[in-house]
């Protein structure tokens, strides 16, 4: 039977800040391209990956659809960050980025490239600009999601930093010139500085605004709704029905927030949380028990063949540097709410994953020693997902390890299996097995610096499970494939 898991593009892929869009009977995933074990955010052409609208576990790789070097400031800015596409109403398809030297150091001008496909190849285009034909750079220009509002092509960008909340007005306004390259006047024209989220209505060209940005959001959050879940990146807008939903990312760095509006450019009201990539926030988690390492997080909602679904990103290695798309089902309730979602190794599958045949370890929507850390890159010994030797398995699994796997079918007897190895040849230890909140078997780690593969017989009530494996030694252990027989 064909299957999809988190991350539901091949394992070797890294496309973080998903946006999806369906264009006539396929959906379409946009984004930026991280290397494998990179070095920075980004260093990759774009790629695109496709999926019917009704087969959402067969993704088709579409291959580079655009290049860095097609970019007029390459030499100077090769990284692409985040991008968006939109159908123009010539049917043409638009694709807008902000290229960079590194984060958050952007060129900070919105290119456009355009295509007769959703798959490019795309061409450049242009630069968004205002209507004396200088570019624009009114607020950050980072992160843009682009709406075809009935015909009405709105372009959505910013970024804020908290700093100026915590600064001197005077240290603050010093921050921005440096940090984003504005000059005094820039920094502080609207008595509010230059960051926050902004929309501009573009012209039929695609290229020209036809009036100064408007911000959207409040940039003092203190006594609003957005109070504790502020606007940080990842500027995302979908209209649902006639109602306008506005995506981002917050000051917390790991959730999906969502904010509601009549208008496409006014009176926003923060509404909740869709995703957070560590579950913070389920069932009342807080920051400190996150179940997976989190880090930022970026993505977008789209209606795909009658249901709902969110795609974000999660976190590899021990940096920021590697990230994967992931994605998973949403209700939206007719008061317009849309519940949290927990993060799922089954994703996109349509239902829980079969307990039947081997699996990747690094399909795990959980990952934690109970003392994960948020974002930055690490040099402390923790379980994390790695490539070595083209490899891909989890690594420096310590004793009181948590990996998560949600969810499966389980039906009969079987035996379950592990393939692990060592790292330092250490006395046994013993991998628990958990199915929902029993333990129902225990596997034997012996040492052993190469695979080597253990198991244990399981009698398990049928029935839809979580699976959880608890490590218990005194060494550390690699774990690269988990199995059903």
């Amino acid at each position: 039977m064909k299957q999809v898991f988190n991350p539901y593009m091949p394992i070797n892929e890294y496309v973080p800040d998903g946006e999806p869009h369906v264009f006539g009977d396929r959906v379409y995933v946009y984004g930026s391209h991280d290397k494998e074990n990179g070095e920075a955010f980004c260093m990759l052409d774009y790629v695109c990956y496709s999926a019917p609208v009704d087969d959402l576990k067969d993704w088709r790789y579409e291959g580079v659809i655009y290049e860095a070097k097609n970019e007029p400031n390459y030499e100077r800015f090769p990284y692409m960050f985040a991008s968006d596409v939109v159908r123009g109403n010539d049917g043409k398809y638009y694709l807008y980025y902000s290229s960079a030297h590194h984060y958050p150091d952007c060129s900070y001008v919105m290119s456009v490239a355009i295509s007769d496909t959703p798959v490019g190849k795309f061409k450049f285009l242009g630069y968004v600009k205002n209507v004396d034909g200088t570019p624009l750079t009114d607020g950050i220009i980072f992160d843009p999601g682009v709406l075809n509002d009935n015909g009405v092509i709105r372009l959505y960008y910013g970024m804020q930093w908290d700093f100026e909340e915590k600064m001197e007005k005077e240290a603050a306004i010093n921050q921005q010139m440096g940090m984003f390259r504005k000059t005094r006047d820039e920094v502080y024209n609207n008595g509010q500085g230059v960051m926050g989220a902004y929309t501009v209505e573009l012209c039929e060209d695609m290229l020209t605004v036809k009036h100064k940005p408007y911000r959207i959001l409040p940039r003092y959050t203190k006594g609003t709704s957005f109070e504790g879940h502020a606007f940080f990146e990842a500027s995302s807008m979908r209209k649902i029905g006639e109602k306008y939903y506005f995506i981002y990312s917050s000051f917390n760095g790991h959730e999906l927030c969502y904010a509601t509006s009549d208008y496409p450019d006014k009176d926003f009201t923060y509404r909740g949380v869709i995703v957070s990539n560590g579950d913070i926030g389920i069932n009342g988690r807080v920051e400190k028990d996150k179940l997976m390492r989190t880090g930022n997080n970026h993505g977008g909602i789209e209606y795909i063949n009658g249901e709902w679904y969110v795609f974000y990103h999660r976190h590899t290695t021990k940096t920021e540097l590697s990230r994967q798309g992931c994605a998973e089902k949403i209700k939206i309730l007719p008061n317009g709410e849309i519940p949290q979602v927990e993060i799922t190794s089954c994703g996109l599958n349509g239902g829980p994953l079969i307990a039947n045949g081997t699996y990747p370890s690094v399909i795990c929507c959980n990952l934690t020693n109970g003392k994960m850390p948020r974002g930055e890159c690490v040099h402390m010994t923790l379980p994390h997902i790695i490539c070595k030797n083209e490899e891909r398995f989890i690594s420096e699994i310590e004793n009181g390890t948590l990996i998560g796997y949600k969810y499966f079918l389980v039906e009969g007897v079987f035996d379950f299996s592990i393939k692990y190895r060592t790292c330092m040849g250490s006395p046994n230890g013993k991998v628990k097995v958990i199915l929902g909140e029993n333990t129902v078997g225990e596997i034997r780690i012996e040492p052993s610096q190469d695979w080597k593969i253990a198991k244990t017989t399981l009698n398990v009530q049928n029935g839809i499970y979580p699976l959880y494996l608890v490590y218990e030694g005194s060494d550390y252990i690699d774990f690269i494939e988990f199995g059903f027989n």
